[in-house]
């Protein structure tokens, strides 16, 4: 491997005014070495001559990163509106954004971005006194890089833990300061992961994380995550485990929260990403074993609240749309539980604050809100400020009052203060954004999916736009792991938008926008629905005239990686354009990585049986990149230590691309050094990305200037 050559020679030929005329930027890409390795599934080879690119960590796969990145970075520094795009961006970004306030002891907090901070500030102010700096993330690291990743409160706001995640990494460092003085109280807590912080009283609190690992492997130790108590003034060294790390309590993924009054531990524990059992400590009878509130993994329930030993139970066991329960804790197992808000045809989110419950329904995706009391009464509908997503309806038992956010496709997030005995609710912060929200419309549409089953999708773009097939679209969605998608706003979307661009965004099955049976129908060896209803997203744009397959772009991240590299090689003539980003590409591998192991209810593993190994193979995106066929223009985009979906997965996906394409259609990989799966990336390169992956879409699709400007012509044709 230590003789890999490289070749790296990019032609550039000059751009004509015209986009029928202009020349493609020909690419030579680096040759990326072939090992003569395999993999044996159920008695059949399946040949991995990439796989040396798993190690992330190797001379070899840093050299072939920084190869590539020159390859994609010459061809991107050739887009002539490259930087009038980066300009734009970076303009309308620049305007003040401001979290939602929350109360702690005698301050309120909330989070305020100036406009192009890399990081978001934390800001504190008492009473009507001027709010003065909390916790700087921006100081944190000289690159910005290290980004906060958690904030959590001692019941009376004496003590906070914060959490760090340094070069995009899930792995958290955890520091405890005095909130008074900002003083760090005692020293650092490493190698947390896949965890929240609850404090009990000012003693101590509970976190969870794994055995470290060495790169990207699991191990059977590492693969064990466990629950720990962490006593102020101990060593790290010295902290207890609560619960997991034994053969009984083999969970890769554990969890533990206190109720708001202390009185109880609930500790949740999972296999996999869906699914958890429950557990619940009293902690006034510290001696007394653990509860089982359900020993079994069919559902995803949690307790949302207590009134002394009364509790409520948030759950999807046998109510796919999810409903409260109450039971008692001295005997909670689950057929002891009495309905307290049955399940609806619409999936519910919910909260509670200030004394009442806040059922938050998802309508088609869309949000609504209903307030109840503690004895399950209705109290009202809230009215919200329009047709899109609106959270944050919570806060602590005593609370009068509380701060929600309401935004959609073309409205900027903004907060109101909520009074929660009368309902009403005032405009606490509006942004002053270069962006005019009435010039823009979103429209929730209906479409048939290969086997009949109706989608929503909602579309977005500016007044007036002509349906005459010649709109540069891009199309995102994600498709599982019950994630739902719900109207948002987003600062690059709407620079997309300027240019004449349309948003759609479907609501695919494996996602959670109509319960676990719409979950469930998308995923394991029904995963070939959520590609079906993807590529009928886009058939449906292309027979409507939104847009055409020369002027259509397919997006998505993680998961929806993984549906963009499995919709590009099902159907390479449906788009222009594809952009996967930190996809799942390796489908038979992905459980052997990080965590990867615990996304198996979503896609099955080829160890399962050779039914699941051959349907995985189907669709794989690493193995169905076919030679001789002519792909969309292709940028990969990913970071080069992801410790989640381990950048492997884009290595080998582009390096199959590159070598197998057939046409000028240019396949690039776009690698962000020092970042993982994109949580924390500093403002500067979110823009930096940005500007690449919609100069690269746009000239892709023939155009050599922003088509806001003199060719905005081209899309009223």
């Amino acid at each position: 491997m230590k003789n890999i050559a490289v070749v790296l020679t990019i032609l550039l030929f000059a751009a004509c005014e015209t986009k029928k005329e202009r020349n493609p930027i020909i690419v030579n890409y680096p040759v990326t070495a072939k090992a003569d390795s395999s993999n044996t599934y159920f008695g059949t080879e399946v040949k991995d001559p990439y796989k040396w690119l798993e190690d992330d960590r190797s001379e070899e796969t840093e050299a072939w990163v920084k190869t590539q990145n020159q390859t994609t970075f010459g061809y991107l520094d050739s887009i002539p509106f490259r930087k009038d795009l980066r300009n734009r961006l970076e303009k309308l970004w620049n305007y003040e954004k401001l979290g939602s306030p929350f109360k702690e002891g005698t301050y309120t907090y909330f989070y305020k971005n100036d406009g192009l901070q890399n990081q978001y500030v934390v800001y504190r102010q008492k009473g009507d006194e001027e709010a003065e700096v909390f916790l700087d993330p921006n100081k944190f690291s000289e690159d910005g890089t290290t980004s906060l990743a958690g904030l959590s409160f001692t019941k009376d706001g004496s003590l906070a833990t914060y959490m760090i995640s340094e070069g995009g990494s899930d792995w958290r460092k955890a520091i405890i300061i005095d909130t008074e003085t900002r003083e760090q109280v005692e020293d650092t807590l490493v190698d947390i992961k896949f965890s929240g912080i609850s404090w009990k009283g000012t003693e101590g609190f509970y976190y969870s994380s794994y055995d470290k690992p060495k790169g990207s492997k699991l191990s059977a130790k590492t693969d064990q995550h466990k629950l720990y108590y962490h006593k102020l003034g101990t060593p790290q060294t010295s902290d207890k485990v609560i619960f997991g790390g034994t053969a009984a309590e083999k969970h890769r993924y554990v969890g533990g929260y206190l109720t708001e009054d202390e009185r109880y531990l609930i500790i949740t524990a999972s296999i996999s990403t869906s699914g958890n059992k429950l557990y619940l400590k009293d902690l006034e009878n510290p001696n007394k074993p653990l509860v089982t509130i359900l020993d079994h993994a069919d559902s995803d329930t949690y307790v949302m609240d207590n009134e002394g030993s009364k509790l409520f139970l948030v759950t999807n066991l046998n109510a796919p749309n999810k409903k409260i329960v109450v039971a008692d804790a001295s005997n909670p197992g689950s057929e002891n539980w009495k309905d307290f808000i049955p399940e609806t045809e619409n999936v519910l989110t919910a909260g509670s604050g200030g004394g009442y419950f806040f059922a938050e329904y998802m309508v088609d995706a869309i949000s609504k809100v209903l307030q109840y009391d503690f004895d399950g009464n209705l109290v009202r509908e809230v009215k919200l400020p329009g047709v899109g997503s609106a959270g944050g309806f919570g806060g602590k038992r005593d609370d009068k009052e509380f701060y929600f956010y309401f935004t959609n496709y073309n409205t900027p997030n903004s907060s109101f203060k909520y009074n929660v005995a009368s309902g009403e609710y005032t405009q606490y912060w509006k942004p002053e954004i270069d962006f005019n929200p009435s010039d823009y419309e979103s429209t929730q549409i209906f479409y048939s999916s290969k086997d009949g089953t109706k989608i929503p999708m909602i579309i977005t773009h500016k007044k007036g736009v002509s349906l005459n097939g010649k709109n540069p679209t891009i199309l995102y969605s994600y498709g599982g792991f019950n994630v739902s998608l719900t109207p948002s706003f987003s600062i690059a979307n709407a620079v997309w938008m300027e240019q004449g661009g349309v948003y759609a965004v479907p609501n695919l099955r494996g996602g959670g926008e109509y319960g676990k049976k719409w979950h469930d129908a998308g995923t394991k060896m029904q995963k070939q629905n959520v590609f079906d209803d993807f590529i009928a997203a886009a058939e449906y744009l292309i027979e409507n005239k939104y847009t055409s397959s020369n002027y259509l772009a397919i997006r998505g991240g993680s998961n929806g990686g993984l549906l963009v590299g499995a919709t590009m090689t099902q159907r390479p003539d449906l788009m222009k354009v594809a952009l996967p980003a930190v996809g799942v590409m390796d489908m038979l591998r992905y459980h052997t990585f990080t965590s990867g192991a615990g996304w198996a209810y979503d896609y099955g593993t080829a160890e399962d049986s050779k039914e699941m190994f051959e349907y995985l193979k189907g669709y794989s995106p690493v193995h169905n990149v076919k030679a001789g066929l002519s792909y969309p223009a292709t940028l990969v985009t990913t970071g080069d230590h992801d410790d989640r979906v381990v950048p492997a997965h884009s290595f080998k996906f582009a390096a199959e691309l590159q070598e197998k394409q057939a046409g000028d259609n240019p396949t690039l990989i776009r690698i962000e050094t020092n970042a993982g799966h994109g949580a924390g990336t500093p403002v500067s390169k979110t823009i930096d990305q940005y500007a690449d992956i919609y100069g690269f879409t746009l000239f892709n699709m023939g155009y050599d200037k922003l088509p806001n400007q003199a060719v905005l012509k081209e899309f009223k044709d």
